[in-house]
């Protein structure tokens, strides 16, 4: 029994439990042992074998915060998600999740984590300040300007490494990536007239810049065309948007006969609203929505749509980032619109 106690504890002492230990026993220096682990060329690759071998075997691994915070760095990027101009809006929305998506692959590749945060600026009028100040992240992302423009571009002028997923203003200073948004509402304008809409309606709210961007070029094509356009508002939450996208299916003037949707989701939420009066798409009223997330193709009929390319965006937005992160001030992005022809217009 005691010899048994007595072999436990010879065992225990051997165990390497830090860089130091490991390098006694592998009769080689700390910083030897600590650049082999990060597979440094530095070291030849016959004692970087030895000693990666030996480490597995102690099940000794680098402490990746402590070697991030010797390179003041964190390992982690802040991503943000005001919601000023709809607080009920969820992360779970069709379009955060897949942008999320995209740039959580990205930053996997470049060995980051990430850290969310859905802001209601209304309860937390600092919250950028907060962000970046807190030493808990590297850079950040933030989706969508939302009605926070002036506030991020104040911090824009003193913090480099931020990039923003919304609307490009001629002369802003924060970094954005986005859609030209008012080129976007024009194709869906142009598309439903040529489709023999006279009477137009843009269904959502016109005060985030994007959306706002979107109407204006819908309201250009439909002057030049000598149309009428109105504006039917809805929100982004789920249990708003149903109730107020059904109210104006139930009361929308018979005249209109083409909606131009500020996002997939809304002109799907339409779309069924429009089933469910049995009203004909694209036959009495067309559709045209805007994002073409994943399940545009799948409506009955499938949803004719605005393509703003959400996974290009993302990995500009990561690499924008990075360079920021290295000292770079980068120009923003902005890609090209595609007009997505399906069955509803």
């Amino acid at each position: 029994m005691t010899g048994a106690e007595g072999d436990e504890g010879s065992s225990a002492e051997e165990r390497a439990r830090t860089i130091t230990d490991l390098a006694r026993l592998a009769g080689v220096s700390p910083g030897t042992v600590s650049r082999a682990l990060a597979g440094k060329s530095l070291v030849n690759a016959k004692t970087r074998d030895r000693i990666q071998q030996l480490a597995r075997s102690h099940g000794f691994q680098l402490n990746r915060l402590a070697s991030n915070l010797r390179r003041q760095r964190t390992g982690v990027i802040g991503v943000a998600i005001p919601l000023g101009h709809d607080r009920g809006q969820q992360i779970s929305d069709s379009f955060f999740m897949t942008l999320l998506g995209y740039l959580a692959d990205a930053l996997t590749e470049h060995g980051y984590d990430l850290m969310l945060r859905r802001v209601l600026p209304d309860q937390d009028e600092d919250w950028l300040h907060r962000y970046i100040g807190s030493g808990m992240v590297d850079g950040l992302l933030v989706i969508g300007q939302s009605d926070q423009f002036e506030r991020i571009e104040t911090v824009a002028g003193s913090y480099l490494p931020m990039v923003v997923w919304g609307n490009h203003q001629e002369g802003q200073r924060h970094c954005v990536v986005g859609t030209d948004n008012r080129l976007g509402g024009k194709f869906a304008a142009e598309r439903l007239v040529e489709a023999g809409a006279r009477n137009l309606a843009f269904l959502g709210d016109i005060e985030p810049i994007e959306f706002a961007a979107r109407f204006a070029g819908a309201c250009e094509v439909a002057g030049q065309a000598g149309v009428p356009i109105c504006v039917l508002s809805a929100h982004l939450s789920r249990e708003r948007a149903l109730a107020e996208v059904t109210h104006h299916v139930n009361t929308l003037d018979p005249a209109i006969d083409g909606i131009f949707a500020a996002t997939d989701t809304l002109a799907v939420t339409c779309l069924n609203a429009l089933s469910a009066r049995r009203t004909a798409v694209p036959g009495q009223v067309r559709i045209i929505g805007f994002d073409d997330l994943p399940f545009a193709a799948q409506t009955m009929p499938p949803l004719t749509t605005v393509r703003q390319d959400i996974e290009a965006g993302a990995r500009a937005m990561v690499d924008l980032l990075f360079r920021r992160i290295a000292g770079e001030s980068t120009e923003s992005l902005v890609l090209p619109p595609h007009l997505i022809l399906r069955g509803t217009a």
